[in-house]
């Protein structure tokens, strides 16, 4: 994903999705895993910041490939558009895990200020300085486009963790400081299944063989480690169910808008009784050590476009208060300026902008505002089917796939 050649939009990003349709088939499971670096790929989809904000949703996606290739014919790359959805929905069932990350990040980067070394080679490392080709190229292209390739990522956390002997925490942290798609779950979880603790014990180790074969012979790094054991951190707590999503309400109600899902329209039917619209977001709130320009910028045009088609959709005034004074008290007086004491929102996922919301929409409770979260289908049938590994779901995509209306 070039920034330069990004409009966060719903429909650049169906654009992109019609145009990489016919490539979800046999083009995409033969070639999905090479990386060729920043020239415009034709075998993956450059789908995932559209995606991770919901301006696109993973229905549409999916339905896409099916009507193009058949169930079987797209089924690897179904299978990676769920592996996103199984890392949602794994983390709804044990959110501490976003808290305990989170936790174990701001220890280690008080650590890393009394340890000279470590903060010398987490700094060259972040500057694409640590001597390894490919790691290196991969921070840089990281940090100039916002966009890694998804073996690319491996390989860095890998080599991050193993060969680098850096905290996984850290290299998170990272990621999420740049990545347009930067996602809770996804990237929290990802860097624990390198690190072997997502699947307890079971590491993804970097090979010289593997990184020459998927970046197209273009980096051929030495001196990577060959043995390592996993990580040490916190184990993963026992799953607890999901809380039950409210039903939409049928009387007027205010619409909040935030970056966890930007497509109103696909959950909040045209027509209905909406008095008003307000959106909200938070990108900077992804790292103690702020957010690139670029993922910021992303995130808040991406809420800037709901908001203007919510507004034409519902006929309803529509307000950001993204970078008001106080955002608790702009909600606030967004909410009492309503006729009507409802507020629906789209369902908030672990991660920072639950963690910012949860104090504004408690305020609006205490003030006797009905504050009700509403979830898609696809995650209503996805997320029961999450609390174990992935592949387990993945025996099963097939006929959630028709639960969710999807066949061929």
């Amino acid at each position: 994903m070039r920034p330069d050649e990004t409009e966060a939009t719903r429909r650049a990003g169906l654009t992109r999705l019609k145009a990489f349709t016919p490539r979800m088939g046999e083009a995409y499971a033969a070639n999905r895993n090479i990386d060729k670096g920043r020239e415009p790929p034709a075998n993956v989809s450059e789908l995932s910041p559209f995606l991770r904000h919901r301006l696109i949703s993973e229905r549409e996606v999916a339905e896409a490939a099916i009507r193009a290739h058949g169930v079987e014919g797209a089924f690897k790359f179904l299978q990676e558009v769920c592996w996103r959805t199984y890392f949602k929905g794994w983390l709804e069932h044990r959110p501490d895990v976003w808290k305990l990350y989170r936790e174990a990040r701001d220890r280690d980067f008080s650590a890393m200020e009394s340890d000279p070394s470590l903060r010398s080679r987490y700094e060259a490392a972040t500057a694409g300085k640590a001597g390894i080709d490919g790691f290196d190229d991969w921070a840089l292209e990281l940090i100039e486009t916002g966009y890694l390739h998804n073996h690319a990522r491996m390989s860095f956390a890998s080599i991050w963790m193993f060969t680098l002997n850096l905290p996984w925490t850290l290299g998170a942290d990272f990621f999420l400081q740049y990545l347009l798609d930067g996602d809770p779950a996804s990237n929290t979880l990802s860097w624990r299944w390198v690190a072997g603790l997502h699947t307890q014990g079971k590491t993804y180790l970097a090979s010289r063989k593997a990184i020459e074969v998927c970046s197209d012979g273009r980096f051929s790094p030495s001196g990577l480690v060959e043995k390592a054991p996993p990580v040490k951190g916190f184990a993963n707590p026992d799953p607890s169910p999901i809380p039950p999503a409210d039903a939409l309400s049928d009387e007027a109600f205010g619409l909040l808008i935030t970056e966890e899902d930007l497509w109103p329209e696909g959950f909040i039917p045209e027509g209905a009784p909406v008095a008003s619209v307000a959106g909200y977001c938070a990108p900077e709130a992804r790292s103690p050590r702020g957010t690139s320009e670029q993922a910021s910028r992303f995130t808040r045009a991406a809420l800037e476009n709901a908001l203007v088609r919510a507004e034409a959709a519902y006929g309803a005034p529509a307000t950001n208060f993204t970078d008001a004074d106080d955002p608790a008290a702009a909600l606030t007086d967004w909410a009492q300026g309503l006729a009507t004491r409802t507020i629906v929102l789209p369902w908030q996922p672990a991660g920072w902008s639950r963690e910012k919301l949860a104090p504004l929409l408690g305020g609006l409770r205490d003030q006797g505002f009905r504050v009700l979260q509403v979830r898609r289908r696809w995650d209503e049938v996805f997320w029961p089917h999450t609390r174990k590994g992935y592949f387990k779901l993945r025996q099963s995509i097939p006929t959630l796939l028709a639960d969710t209306g999807l066949t061929e």
